[in-house]
């Protein structure tokens, strides 16, 4: 098996940053771009291509889901309107990808390629690859700009991808793991596993500010009202604040190995998902408190939040299934069967649909939550 151990590569203190099994799909999303637990060690986990959490995500302005299939070197897109399937061929192992809603585009990391495929959301076909650093990673884009954020696993610079033209640029901050952006400020916050530092990018001027915040972070979100990043320190069990503008920082204790989180903008919680105790802790953002701890499947490694229904879903890896959590009393409404080991989620909130990426066969599973009941 080919595998690409990069620099990234944790011990089997904390969740591996690998595939559990082999290499036969990938698929998550929103204005962050992060990475996926892995195996942590366990006598059934192979070896493989690092991960990332960004291999499905949904267009909720037309109700389209596209989802890569690394292994097929293509795209998949569900029509939810029409029932139709499709397929878009790409680049040599697309990992990662990320939708902009206001020009239809999608974004596809080709990580074998050293390439990104621009994919017209209309027609649904490649408009244009652009070529990059080596074994691209993980993106993200800023509508508000229409600029594509591009990291890398071996390249020391980020690709920014200026969306109206395709033209590229090479931006010298370094790899990184993680990505997420503030659209108001035009700041990209880079994170690396074994960096402790965190890097805030000046999105017009380019200029770096570095916060040291720890080592072995594992997945970031980004709170507007608050002006805080949130980061998952897997080797201490906390969640790590940091407020942009003071570059204050603290942390939130939670479960063991947090390594996903994701934020309800609407109710101010944010949701840590703890692979190694198989909880996810619900956060007050206001008092920054525990206020309340739930336990999901086998190791769970993503979390995926519906705003509009007040819902939470969770990933578990080693269960093949997903949790879904009622946001109103931060209890177990139900759990659905997803695929092969689903390690991301994306949600269509209208639709009442979650779709998993897993690593069976197929390699994205449609589920249908509309008939789940909200507890009063």
């Amino acid at each position: 098996m080919d595998l690409h151990l990069s620099h990234r590569q944790p011990d089997f203190s904390i969740p591996r940053l690998l595939r559990t099994l082999p290499a036969r799909s990938v698929l998550a999303a929103v204005v962050l771009a992060g990475v996926a637990c892995g195996a942590h060690g366990e006598s059934n986990a192979l070896q493989g291509r690092l991960i990332t959490s960004l291999g499905v995500a949904v267009n909720p302005s037309n109700h389209k889901v596209y989802a890569v299939n690394e292994g097929a070197g293509t795209v998949s897109v569900l029509d939810e309107q029409s029932g139709s399937p499709r397929t878009v061929k790409v680049g040599s192992a697309p990992i990662a990808l990320a939708i902009n809603q206001v020009t239809n585009r999608i974004y596809v990391v080709n990580t074998d390629s050293n390439s990104i495929s621009v994919i017209d959301g209309g027609q649904d076909v490649v408009i244009a690859t652009i070529q990059g650093g080596s074994h691209p990673y993980v993106l993200a884009v800023n509508e508000a700009t229409n600029k594509v954020y591009v990291t890398y696993t071996y390249s020391n610079a980020v690709t920014v991808i200026d969306g109206a033209t395709n033209a590229s640029q090479a931006l010298k901050v370094g790899s990184a793991d993680g990505i997420a952006l503030d659209l108001r400020s035009n700041t990209i916050f880079l994170m690396t596993y074994e960096d402790p530092n965190i890097r805030m990018i000046n999105g017009a001027t380019g200029a770096m500010t570095k916060v040291a915040v720890g080592p072995h972070l594992w997945g970031l979100a980004f709170d507007e009202p608050s002006d805080t990043l949130y980061l998952a320190h897997t080797g201490t069990a906390d969640i790590v604040t940091l407020n942009e503008k003071t570059h204050a920082v603290s942390t939130i204790s939670v479960g063991a190995i947090p390594c996903a989180v994701a934020i309800n903008p609407v109710t101010h919680v944010l949701y840590a998902v703890n692979y190694g105790d198989e909880t996810v802790s619900a956060i007050d953002l206001t008092t920054r408190k525990v206020i309340a701890t739930v336990h999901v499947g086998k190791h769970p490694q993503a979390v995926a939040v519906d705003s509009t229904n007040n819902r939470v879903y969770v990933a578990n890896v080693h269960s093949n299934s997903i949790t879904v959590i009622d946001g109103m009393k931060n209890t177990v409404i139900g759990t659905h069967d997803a695929g092969r080991s689903p390690y991301a989620l994306a949600v269509d909130p209208v639709a009442g649909h979650v779709y998993a990426a897993n690593y069976g066969e197929q390699p994205v599973t449609d589920i249908d939550v509309s008939h789940i009941a909200t507890q009063k």
